[in-house]
C-alpha cells in the first residue's frame, strides 16, 4: 500500500494521541494468534484485521454449519461446509489485503500446541471448550505469551487478561477444569447472537492496547451479564 493511502485507511487511528504513526507501525508488526474461528473470533478476527495487525494466525478445525450464522458474523451462507479457517481468509482478504494470514487447519493438542502457538506476539483464546482453554493458558505461561481470555454464554460473558507482565493465569481463578460432562454449552443452552459481538470486542480492544503499549486491566475478570446490562470485575 503506497503512503498516503496507509495513512488514509488508518488515519482515525493515527489521530488518536495515543497510537500516532509509531503506534500504527506497532499495530502493522504484530504477530496474533486467534484460536477459534466461530463466535468470538469472528469480532476479533474482523476488528484486528481492520486495524491493519500485520499478521493474524486463525487456528480451527471445525467447517462452518448454518447454525453458527446467528453470532459467528464473518461467515456467510456462501461458506456452509466450508473450513472456518479457509471462510475466516476470504473475509480477511475481502476487508484488508495487506494483513497477512497463516492458516492453521488443525486442532491444538499437547503435542503440537506449542509449536503453533510460538511464533506470535499475543495469543487470543476464542476456543469454546475447557480442555482447550487450559492448554492454551498453560502453554502461554511456559512460552511466557501474552493470553487474551474470553468466554460466552447465554447473555453471560467474561474477558480477562492472563501471563502478561507478571499477572495471573487462568488457573490462578480455577486451579482444575471442570469435567466436560458438567460443564453446559451452546449447543444445549444457546447464546445470543450480539453477545459474541459484545465480548470479542472487547477481546480485540485488549489486544490492541496491549501492541500499543498502553495500560489494561491485570488481575482482574470481568463478567458481563447483557440480560440485566451489569459489568462486574473481580480483583484476582
Amino acid at each position: 500500500m503506497k503512503p498516503k493511502d496507509y495513512f488514509a485507511r488508518y488515519s482515525r487511528q493515527v489521530f488518536i494521541d495515543e497510537v500516532g504513526l509509531e503506534g500504527q507501525r506497532k499495530i502493522r508488526d504484530a504477530q496474533v494468534l486467534i484460536v477459534g474461528a466461530g463466535g468470538l473470533g469472528s469480532p476479533v478476527i474482523q476488528y484486528l484485521a481492520s486495524a491493519g495487525v500485520g499478521l493474524l494466525g486463525i487456528a480451527d478445525f471445525d467447517v462452518v454449519e448454518l447454525h453458527n450464522l446467528n453470532r459467528q458474523v464473518i461467515h456467510t451462507e456462501k461458506t456452509v461446509g466450508v473450513s472456518k479457517v479457509k471462510s475466516a481468509v476470504q473475509f480477511v482478504k475481502a476487508i484488508n489485503t495487506d494483513v497477512k494470514v497463516e492458516e492453521i487447519e488443525k486442532k491444538l493438542t499437547e503435542s503440537n500446541a506449542k509449536e503453533i502457538l510460538a511464533p506470535y506476539d499475543i495469543i487470543v483464546d476464542c476456543s469454546d471448550n475447557f480442555t482447550t482453554r487450559y492448554l492454551i493458558n498453560d502453554q502461554c505461561v511456559d512460552l511466557e505469551k501474552p493470553l487474551i481470555y474470553g468466554s460466552i454464554q447465554g447473555f453471560s460473558g467474561q474477558v480477562a487478561i492472563f501471563n502478561f507482565k507478571g499477572s495471573k493465569d487462568l488457573r490462578a481463578i480455577f486451579p482444575d477444569p471442570p469435567l466436560e460432562e458438567d460443564i453446559p454449552d451452546c449447543d444445549s443452552l444457546g447464546v445470543l447472537g450480539s453477545l459474541p459481538g459484545i465480548v470479542g470486542s472487547m477481546m480485540a480492544h485488549h489486544t490492541l492496547k496491549i501492541i500499543l503499549g498502553l495500560p489494561v486491566p491485570l488481575n482482574q475478570l470481568t463478567l458481563i451479564d447483557t440480560r440485566d446490562w451489569r459489568f462486574q470485575t473481580l480483583e484476582l
